[in-house]
């Protein structure tokens, strides 16, 4: 009698972890890549994975970045982790990576009671990870003046960049926890 065929599912994991200098070139394609995020220059993503990884976070699956988060904590308020960018390859999206890219980075740092960005109004994507975000940490979300449109240059005749209110989530229900890197399948 032949053996039953028996078909195994691929896995893949998708390691969390804090850059490094190294991951700053992919960072950077990464943001051109995903083509919803503000480009910045490739020098400054190798700063950031650099001089602030503790407060940055990437995604990677298969040797290949598919998701990063930059972020810091403002010298002025230390108990406020502020998100600058959050991208997802679209190889990646729809999975839930980009809030637990958000967990792993917050988790890094118990000390942290709040957490902000700002989110142009037509950004719903954004708007909805941070509503989530809020509703798995039990902490209410206000929505305050952030910058305003006229703060942004204007490219000759090109469309005029949108607001940027300021989403402040916290105080933060429990503490949590410091998290070493991990593995998501």
């Amino acid at each position: 009698m032949p053996e039953p065929h028996v078909e195994l599912a691929s896995k893949t994991t998708t390691r969390l972890r804090a850059p490094n200098a190294s991951d700053g070139a992919a960072m950077w394609a990464l943001v051109h890549e995903a083509g919803t995020l503000d480009p910045n220059s490739a020098y400054l993503y190798v700063l950031l994975a650099d001089r602030f990884a503790d407060t940055c976070a990437v995604a990677e699956r298969d040797g290949r970045l598919v998701g990063m988060l930059t972020g810091f904590r403002p010298p002025r308020d230390p108990a406020t982790y502020f998100v600058w960018q959050v991208g997802v390859s679209p190889v990646a999206r729809g999975e839930g990576l980009a809030g637990r890219m958000l967990d792993e980075v917050v988790a890094r740092h118990p000390e942290v009671r709040f957490l902000e960005a700002t989110v142009s109004p037509s950004n719903a994507a954004s708007e909805a990870l941070f509503a989530g975000f809020a509703r798995r940490h039990g902490a209410p979300l206000h929505r305050g003046e952030g910058y305003g449109a006229e703060l942004f240059p204007r490219p000759h005749g090109g469309v005029p960049h949108e607001p940027e209110p300021l989403l402040r989530i916290g105080p933060f229900a429990s503490p949590r926890s410091s998290t070493p890197e991990r593995s998501l399948s």
